[in-house]
């Protein structure tokens, strides 16, 4: 409940809930690799947020985002930030421990080519843990939501006549509709890693059942967590 309240206040205020995911995904990800002394990569880790969290657990962090103003949102560029696209990573293949990414799938116009140079950088037997805002799902829209049910070209054009700008996710240029099942066929069929487990990122884990019911988890997950292995 902390984290999915901390998640309905990521517009307004960022570094609490950005804070707040960090700490979790640390714990969540260590349930599946330690990260003591292990290279992590953060695909799309802005200005980097995360960073504290895992130098806390010992990891050896690195985060990459195209965007400049992602990167400087909080002043100067955090320390081990490289400025590139997730879907062109300058990385040589097999070469980090664990390969991570939050809520940025959604925002790329290929997300299986992102996923698939995750997977090509992670060494063998290393972890690629990647989470996203599914389509469907309540906050798909970002904040056009809930309008975005009705289509995503209408929900920005509704967002620009109530408040006289454009969003700052705008549907069909940074937000995209990435769907649970689509996330989870890729991953199925990935040849160069195996999907240990799919599970719904904001609910206990007595509901984690969502995820295996078509149509139902497409509206129910608000946020999908896909964590593989490199074969």
């Amino acid at each position: 409940m902390r984290l999915f309240r901390a998640f309905l206040k990521e517009q307004s205020d960022p570094d609490h809930f950005y804070q707040i995911l960090a700490t979790d995904s640390v714990r969540q990800i260590s349930e599946y690799a330690p990260l003591d002394g292990r290279l992590v990569l953060d695909v799309g880790g802005g200005p980097g947020y995360f960073a504290d969290s895992f130098r806390a657990a010992g990891a050896h962090y690195v985060g990459i985002d195209p965007d400049v103003g992602e990167l400087s949102a909080r002043g100067e560029p955090a320390a081990g930030m490289i400025r590139a696209s997730g879907t062109e990573l300058p990385v040589q293949s097999d070469s980090v421990d664990v390969c991570y990414s939050s809520n940025v799938l959604e925002h790329v116009a290929d997300p299986a080519a992102m996923l698939a140079e995750m997977v090509r950088v992670t060494k063998p037997g290393g972890t690629i843990f990647a989470s996203f805002t599914p389509w469907f799902s309540p906050w798909g829209g970002h904040e056009t939501a809930p309008w975005h049910f009705l289509g995503g070209h209408y929900a920005r054009r509704r967002y620009i006549r109530q408040n006289g700008q454009e969003p700052k996710n705008r549907f069909g240029e940074s937000l995209f509709a990435f769907r649970v099942g689509t996330a989870i066929r890729w991953a199925r069929r990935c040849e160069q890693a195996r999907m240990v487990r799919a599970l719904p990122r904001y609910h206990p884990w007595w509901a984690t059942w969502i995820v295996h019911v078509p149509m139902l988890r497409e509206i129910a997950s608000w946020n999908l967590v896909l964590v593989l292995e490199k074969v």
